[in-house]
């Protein structure tokens, strides 16, 4: 007969459930905010417009962008809140809109309008995540400075030239945009070399910035693969395909230069104020771009091959990124975010660059992959802005409070939710604002000088149902039930701080 010691079996069953309630504990605390918290790693991409083969393009080579958007939520109308780098990333990274930080420029840094303001990767900071810029995030340049206080690893970006072939290299020196970049005014701009606008050279994808940012990234993976138990938000920005388009010439092959349209309406939309359109004073400052006119044919199907190369040769570095993502493990407990700061002009109303508020300038690629979460489409409008609060909605964290956002993560399970009635964006000429409205039929823009009363503004008015190349302001004769009821829109806003100084 065997024995069995009763009381030593009991102890051994208390202290086998004792461990399983600890263990159950642990479980549950890691869900409630410990080491479960949900990572976010924020992709951003310089003037990348919605020209992606998910977005509709046929001519656009973006097989890793496009795989994200088949696994996460596209957002077919998001908007940025300035067509330009500086104002829109500040829009971004603060929630707060240009018009609310009175910085409508490059070179302002924001904390001189808010020295106290919580940017989105130091909310996280703040929330015991590890927080890692890499790249172009905040806008670096024309005086402008990186943001100590957002980072628990100190920022990094890649330390290379921007040419790679000997003859752009030997005429670079500083051009003209690196000066106004440096904010290097020791010597006259105009004094200056030209840059290269574009280059096709046949060399490894790390010779340029993007290729080797995307090592980086590779490498703080798989760190964070072996850290597990600190979240992290990881910021990651690629600057290609902002100027100029230089990228290795196999993303250039990709391409058949002859299958690109050019633009099909290339003038002023009729009747629109003449400051409203850009003069694309930023390309100009490069080799080979006439200093007034119009560019010829060759010209602009060049440009825009180069675009799209530019467009693929990003699109293969963040390929690398969200393949390491996905072999490390970490892509189940990863919110994943693709945002273009802003839109890019390829010729339409002869025009080129930002810098605008017109549809091409202003519209932006959105895509949010959240672990657990369906795939599919939101056509609802949302506004940079609304990124700040949906990320700390998605992630568990408290509700963020003051900033011109609104969350959109209900979208994330519903995407038919009704979002935004419209979005607003803006863009300075010189003391005077434009202000638009933009709904998901119409665009109603007001022209106001700083302080001036609503009587002394200039109009444009588009209808995207039977206008939508915007060919003609069709604000004198459209209905005035439909402009009252834009304008009350734009009422419902504060009035714009001038920018500071």
């Amino acid at each position: 007969m065997i024995r069995v010691n009763r009381r030593s079996w009991i102890g051994e069953l208390v202290i086998a459930a004792f461990a399983l309630t600890v263990v159950l504990l642990a479980v549950d605390l890691r869900a409630e905010g410990g080491a479960a918290k949900k990572n976010v790693l924020l992709i951003c991409v310089d003037d990348l417009k919605p020209l992606l083969g998910c977005y509709g393009d046929r001519l656009a080579i973006t097989p890793n962008v496009d795989r994200l958007a088949k696994s996460g939520m596209l957002f077919r109308n998001a908007y940025c809140n300035q067509a330009v780098c500086s104002p829109s990333r500040n829009a971004l990274l603060t929630g707060l809109r240009p018009q609310t930080l009175g910085i409508y420029d490059l070179g302002t840094n924001f904390r001189k309008a808010k020295p106290d303001c919580v940017t989105l990767p130091q909310y996280f900071k703040n929330a015991g995540y590890r927080t890692e810029g890499m790249g172009k995030i905040f806008h670096v340049g024309h005086g402008n400075v990186n943001d100590k206080q957002s980072w628990s690893v100190p920022h990094w970006n890649a330390k290379v030239v921007g040419y790679a072939l000997p003859e752009n290299k030997a005429a670079q020196g500083l051009t003209r945009e690196e000066a106004l970049f440096e904010n290097d005014n020791s010597k006259p701009i105009q004094s200056l070399p030209k840059g290269a606008v574009m280059e096709r050279a046949d060399v490894r994808d790390s010779l340029y910035a993007d290729g080797l940012l995307a090592e980086r990234v590779v490498e703080r993976l798989r760190y964070a693969a072996d850290h597990r138990d600190e979240p992290f938000f990881m910021a990651v920005g690629f600057v290609k395909p902002h100027l100029p388009f230089c990228a290795p010439s196999r993303y250039w092959d990709m391409h058949d230069p002859e299958k690109f349209a050019l633009a099909e309406f290339q003038q002023a939309p009729v009747g629109a104020p003449d400051y409203a359109p850009t003069k694309w004073g930023e390309l100009r400052q490069y080799r080979g771009i006439p200093e007034k006119g119009a560019l010829d044919e060759k010209l602009q199907r060049e440009l825009i091959h180069g675009y799209y190369a530019a467009a693929s040769y990003m699109d293969a570095q963040v390929g690398k990124v969200l393949e390491t993502l996905e072999a490390s493990g970490l892509a189940n407990d990863t919110i994943v975010v693709l945002w273009g700061d802003h839109g890019w002009h390829l010729g339409d109303h002869g025009m080129w660059c930002k810098h605008s508020n017109y549809e091409q300038a202003a519209r932006i690629p959105l895509i949010v992959r959240v672990p657990g979460k369906p795939a599919g489409e939101v056509k609802g409008l949302v506004e940079t802005v609304d990124i700040y609060p949906t990320l700390a909605e998605l992630a568990g964290l408290d509700a963020v409070g003051g900033e011109d956002g609104q969350s959109f993560s209900k979208a994330m399970d519903e995407p038919d939710t009704v979002l935004r009635d419209h979005v607003i964006h803006v863009f300075p000429r010189g003391q005077i604002l434009g202000r638009a409205i933009r709904t998901e039929r119409y665009r109603l823009v007001e022209w106001r000088k700083f302080g001036a009363e609503e009587a002394k503004s200039q109009w444009e008015f588009y209808d995207y149902q039977v206008d939508p190349l915007e060919k003609k302001n069709l604000f004198a004769e459209a209905s005035r039930e439909v402009i009252e009821e834009l304008k009350a829109k734009l009422r419902s806003h504060p009035l714009p701080v001038p920018q500071i100084k």
